[in-house]
């Protein structure tokens, strides 16, 4: 299947059905009274959050869903059926915002999340509701309203905990393939990866995170050069980012150091939140390096490159090195989850503690409300 992470569509809730004016017509009532039924509502179209899909192709050819209008009322108090909802089934992680004016109107990043995205027309009123007194025989009725329709522009931003940068042939894809059950391309070209691969790193029984790779960047890419920047939203999501380095390029011209500094300005270009993330240097391909010289290679890398938060020195091919890297990724991932568990669970005691006062400020003046009463009562007699 191939992989679309971008749509736009056209949503268009149902119209609410007309009420009816129409007067009792049965035997020995020669003067029925009013009986026209209110209009069905129109309906309305929900999206929810799907773990099943992993791309948008549905919205990529059909691009108009409408609901159903709602039935005009009828004789004898009859009410019209309301029109059906339509529910779009979306990726977790879909971003939607309305393509006119830009607001963000849902982003579904929890499975089974639901967002009501355009509301039904209301019903009309039927003559029932018009009759008075002095108003017997009413014949006014109203038109149902229409239903919302909106222009909306579908994002699809993949849940992952770390994420991959580089340049073409850094080795991301190996590295991916090494350390989860992910098997993207692999090729001694660039470009190889052309679309997001997701892998799932288990590195112990419920240890485990989601790694995202994407095509690799080059220069230029903020303005549109290469692919990488069409992907890059995807590692808006993540926690980390680990930032692969071919120490031993094919290319003699190549310098690694410049291309490592080409991938960070890229990066802050695109976005200042994505560049502010935990970024964390893998030298990659050390296999490839004499031993005798690889201390000195990286060495003169990291004094030329400048200071790193942190960084791994791995053999991707073969493995070497990557088992350090994961278990460090999973102990900064275990130590982030503790903090918001521990954070939302005080958040959650403010709140408890903040409704508990309310209450008890509540039950207070309902006291000295009813002592009020009492006293009153007691004046009164």
């Amino acid at each position: 299947m191939k992989f679309f992470d971008e749509a736009r569509i056209e949503i268009v809730a149902g119209d609410g059905g007309n009420g009816a004016a129409t007067f009792r017509r049965e035997k020995y009532m020669p003067r029925g009274g009013p009986s026209g039924g209110d209009g069905g509502r129109g309906g309305s179209v929900h999206a929810v959050a799907d773990r099943n899909l992993n791309t948008l192709i549905d919205y990529r050819y059909t691009r108009l869903f409408r609901a159903e209008r709602g039935e005009n009322g009828g004789s004898r108090d009859c009410y019209g059926k309301g029109g059906a909802d339509i529910v779009l089934r979306f990726p977790v992680g879909t971003l939607i915002s309305d393509a006119d004016s830009g607001e963000a109107l849902a982003d579904l990043d929890e499975d089974g999340k639901q967002v009501l995205l355009a509301s039904g027309g209301r019903g009309g009123l039927g003559n029932i509701h018009f009759k008075s007194s002095t108003n017997r025989a009413p014949r006014q009725h109203t038109l149902g309203t229409q239903g919302e329709r909106k222009h909306l522009a579908l994002e699809l931003r993949v849940l992952a905990d770390v994420g991959l940068l580089g340049m073409p042939n850094a080795g991301k894809s190996t590295f991916i393939r090494a350390v989860s059950a992910a098997r993207p391309k692999v090729a001694d070209y660039p470009f190889t990866t052309l679309a997001p691969n997701l892998g799932v790193v288990r590195t112990a029984e419920g240890r485990s995170f989601v790694i995202a790779d994407i095509p690799g960047l080059i220069e230029g890419a903020a303005e549109g050069a290469g692919l990488g920047h069409q992907f890059l939203r995807h590692l808006q999501r993540t926690h980390l980012l680990l930032h692969l380095v071919d120490l031993a390029p094919f290319d003699p011209e190549a310098d690694p150091v410049r291309d490592a500094r080409t991938i960070v300005e890229e990066l802050k270009k695109y976005d200042e939140a994505l560049y502010a993330k935990p970024r964390w240097l893998v030298l990659n391909k050390l296999d490839l390096i004499d031993p005798a010289e690889r201390a000195a290679r990286v060495q003169a890398f990291l004094d030329a490159y400048g200071p790193a938060e942190r960084h791994f020195e791995i053999s991707a091919i073969n493995r070497e090195g990557c088992e350090a890297l994961v278990f460090a990724v999973q102990d900064l991932l275990d130590s982030e989850r503790q903090r918001f568990e521990t954070e939302r669970a005080a958040r959650q005691a403010a709140e408890r503690e903040r409704l508990a006062a309310l209450d008890a400020r509540r039950a207070t003046a309902e006291e000295a409300t009813l002592q009020t009463i009492i006293v009153d009562d007691e004046n009164f007699k």
